[in-house]
This record gives C-alpha cells, structure tokens and sequence, in this order.
C-alpha cells in the first residue's frame, strides 16, 4: 500500500497567487494528505467544474512559475508541492526551474550527497560532496541521487557504513520499502513499517530500536525511496 507524506504541507509562499490559484494549490495539497497521492488534472477539473482538463493544466502551470509546484512530464499525478523549505531542492545555479537531479542526469551523473546541513534539502547545494559518473537508469526505479549512508543500523540487509545508497526521489513508499526520511534536522535510513494509524522505522540491526513516528509532527518526511546500493572499494584495495 502507499502511504500518504508524514509531512503536512504548508501554505504556499508569497508569489501573489491568485485566489482561484490558491484555491487549487490547497486543492492539491488537501488531496494528497487525504489520499496518499496528488490529484489527476480529472481530479481538478471535476472539483472546480472546469470544462476540460486544460483549465486545470493552465492553473498547474501557473502554480509551477510561480514555484510553488514541480510537474514531473508524462505521470498524470506527477505533482509535487514545493514548500519554501523545499523550493531550494528544484534550484540549481541560476536556472531555478530545473530540478537539480535532471541537470546530472543529463551528464549520465549523480549527485552524492554527504553530511546534510541542517534544515535544508537533501538536494541542496551545500550538501552536494561531488558527482559519481553513474547513469541513474541503470537501477530501478530510476536513482535521482546518492547518499553516503553513516552507521551500523542497516548492516543486516547489506547496506554498510560508507556505502553509497541509491536513491528515488519520493513523498511516498511502500510499506516495508527502506527508506530516506528525515526527522527534525537528522536524516536516517530505516525499513518502513506502517500498520493501521502507526508508524515505524525499523532498523535491520538488533542494537538498534524501532523508533515510531507521529505523523502529525510537522519536521518529518520521506525523502526518498532505497534502489540500489553501491561499495566503494578502500584505497589500494586493488593493489597487490
């Protein structure tokens, strides 16, 4: 099953939306904590009594130049609510409209993210250590990023301290997926456990506890989804 974001979303920032503009933002953002996944441009349509979906295309593209959504081209719920925290993350140099992920993708590249700063995007700059030459198609689902994984609690699932964890850029998981969800100014990856209205990490190490989630804490959310990890070799390990 999908899960809907544990983070509730805020009111978009001052970009002088007009109010039915906003209306179909707060439209979008009410529907997914709802039902777990962002509306279809039917959805919208049939909500305001638009005559066809072009209307609320318009309305979609209005909301992404005034940055307050990303529309992911050929998914028809392919939205993503940028929150001012969040905005950052679509940035890249001066071309603010491009997400970061695209800019390497384009390179057969990823972006490896290190020591996170605190309260910003994992995609942010300032986290970025370096780019590996690696073409994000050759996981699956599709890898936007990697993030050097610190720690023990995932060893019994292979996944090691200094690893690279390839990762899906994602609001949502399925239950049991290992994921990356950040909690407060920490970002941890853990195996998803939801059952019912409770929520789990759960480590796949013994020395470390289960730790449950409240989803009306509004500094947590799934940052993405694991597709692959990568070993880097030690130095000289290959020298005889």
């Amino acid at each position: 099953m999908t899960i809907a974001p544990l983070l509730p979303q805020s009111n978009p920032p001052a970009q002088a939306l007009t109010q039915r503009q906003r209306e179909v933002f707060e439209f979008i953002v009410a529907h997914q904590q709802q039902e777990g996944m962002p509306p279809t441009r039917a959805d919208i349509a049939k909500h305001f009594g638009f005559r066809s979906l072009n209307a609320a295309e318009e309305h979609l593209r209005a909301l992404a130049r005034k940055g307050v959504l990303d529309i992911a081209a050929g998914t028809a719920r392919g939205l993503r609510v940028l929150t001012p925290q969040s905005l950052r993350e679509a940035q890249f140099g001066e071309d603010a409209a491009e997400p970061l992920a695209q800019k390497f993708a384009q390179r057969n590249e990823l972006a490896l993210i290190g020591k996170v700063a605190a309260g910003t995007p994992l995609l942010a700059v300032e986290n970025i250590e370096r780019t590996v030459a690696i073409d994000g198609a050759v996981f699956h689902p599709h890898a936007d990023y990697l993030l050097r994984v610190s720690g023990t609690s995932m060893r019994n699932v292979g996944i090691f301290d200094g690893d690279l964890l390839a990762v899906k850029r994602s609001s949502t998981a399925e239950n049991g997926e290992i994921v990356v969800v950040r909690i407060g100014e920490e970002v941890t990856v853990k195996r998803l456990l939801r059952k019912d209205a409770q929520v789990w990490l759960l480590a796949e190490n013994p020395e470390f506890p289960p730790i449950e989630l409240d989803p009306q804490r509004a500094d947590i959310a799934i940052e993405g989804r694991a597709v692959g990890v990568i070993r880097p070799f030690p130095p000289n390990a290959l020298r005889r």
